[in-house]
């Protein structure tokens, strides 16, 4: 009994979070809200196995690609003499694996140290490029899948986007470095130390300067990464819980692995190599739950039961029609053309049923885009040449026709486009099949043709 009661409060509240007519308006119940419903999606996305397969994916193209990234990486700092301001970050990363993180670290910089960049020749250095590339690659695969954007950018793209920030990327982290210390040592700074309470807020705004760089690495990577664009307040709000779960994971793991002493036992000089599969793969999870978090806050309507919504006729129906009245409406009264996006969020409805009813009536020509970035609707013409059976023709239509492979021997009163008689029943179709002669009911068998000796 008390099992069924459980169950009966889990799917009320499962209803509220998914399928609330009446959204919360008022402060906190909105924030309860948006929180209650982002929360049940990231952890959907985590029981249903894409978030952790892809990080399970990153963290062996990681272990293949960290030495030729770090290479390419310091390879301009080495150039500037400036590549030991970046090593502290390398170490802060290996530092929850213990002391045997700290020797790891090392041998990571002198693989590093031994590249020579300049003698690996041209195929050397292709493959080496290659191989850094195909890690943001699948960085960016995986943020897509997260963001639902089904194309990557291009070839030329991939090169010159990813070069340019793993090779610049570095060189603005040393310049926020330097650019930190100097405002720090300055005299004004020294002086206002010496006075109380401004001493210890900038003492303590001193030892956070790591963490606010580790958070504005992990915003930047958030925007840059998807092939779609992210809108800064989401993706700082991504990164600061991110930066946070990873403090907070940094410092538990540290002490799971002070503690893990029969592993040691077990695994005997593997067991470093085990615990950095793990740390890899935390870190990865929480690169990508910040993502995840970032696309729900931005794109609220895509919180649904399932990540793959079901195109159900009913709401591609409903969809469709509720699209051309708020395309319709503000062009009758001479308003602003209504912004797809904007149309998505009030719709609460997941972005990717809205973006293919929206292309489908753009390419049945009843919308048009319009706006400088082409991202506003528009009727595709006069509101009086448009009915709404029309609309439900087109929402309707099967563009691929795999409708045409349904055999001829159905009867054609009941797969035929007018659905007048839809109280008819099955027996009723059937007395009416027996009826009619055996040549029109069933297709003529096929003759293979013979040819004229």
């Amino acid at each position: 009994m008390a099992s069924f009661q459980l169950k009966e409060r889990l799917q009320a509240a499962e209803s509220w979070i998914l399928a609330n007519p009446n959204p919360p308006q008022s402060w906190p119940w909105t924030w309860l809200y948006k929180v209650g419903r982002t929360a049940y999606a990231m952890a959907r996305d985590v029981l249903s196995g894409q978030l952790t397969l892809h990080a399970m994916s990153l963290v062996y193209t990681t272990l293949l690609s960290v030495v030729p990234l770090l290479a390419l990486s310091f390879s301009v700092l080495k150039a500037l003499g400036v590549h030991q301001k970046m090593e502290p970050f390398l170490f802060q990363f290996f530092q929850p694996l213990g002391a045997e993180g700290v020797d790891l670290a090392e041998k990571i910089l002198g693989f590093v140290d031994n590249m020579k960049v300049g003698v690996l020749g041209s195929v050397g250095l292709a493959l080496l490029v290659y191989t850094v590339v195909s890690l943001l690659q699948k960085i960016e695969r995986s943020f897509n899948m997260i963001w639902r954007v089904p194309d990557m950018r291009s070839m030329a793209q991939r090169f010159s986007n990813y070069l340019s920030v793993i090779m610049v990327g570095p060189l603005l982290m040393v310049s926020a470095i330097g650019i930190s210390a100097t405002i720090f040592s300055s005299t004004f700074v020294q002086a206002l130390i010496e006075i109380e309470p401004f001493g210890s807020l900038i003492l303590v705004v001193s030892r956070f300067t790591p963490f606010f760089l580790v958070v504005g690495a992990f915003t930047f990577v958030y925007i840059f990464m998807p092939n779609t664009r992210v809108k800064l307040r989401y993706a700082f709000i991504g990164g600061l819980i991110a930066g946070v779960s990873w403090q907070a994971a940094g410092m538990l793991f540290a002490s799971f692995v002070a503690g893990s002493a029969r592993y040691a036992a077990i695994y005997s000089s593997f067991a470093i190599g085990i615990i950095l599969l793990i740390w890899i793969y935390l870190n990865w999870m929480i690169l990508l739950l910040g993502a995840s978090l970032a696309f729900y806050l931005q794109n609220p309507g895509s919180v649904a039961k399932r990540r793959e919504v079901q195109l159900a006729p009913e709401l591609q129906e409903r969809v469709g029609l509720a699209i051309m009245w708020m395309v319709a409406k503000p062009f009758s009264e001479g308003k602003p053309a209504p912004q797809q996006e904007v149309m998505e969020h009030h719709l609460r409805v997941p972005g990717e049923v809205t973006r293919a009813l929206s292309d489908k009536l753009i390419r049945a020509g009843l919308l048009s885009l319009a706006g400088r970035q082409g991202d506003k609707l528009v009727p595709g013409r006069a509101l009086d040449l448009i009915t709404v059976g029309e609309v439900l023709k087109v929402v309707r239509h099967d563009e691929d026709r795999i409708v045409d492979r349904i055999p001829a021997a159905v009867p054609a009163d009941l797969l035929g486009t007018q659905r007048a008689d839809e109280s008819r029943t099955f027996a009723e179709l059937l007395r009416g099949t027996r009826s009619l002669p055996e040549t029109s009911r069933t297709p003529p068998p096929e003759t293979e043709s013979v040819p004229d000796s």
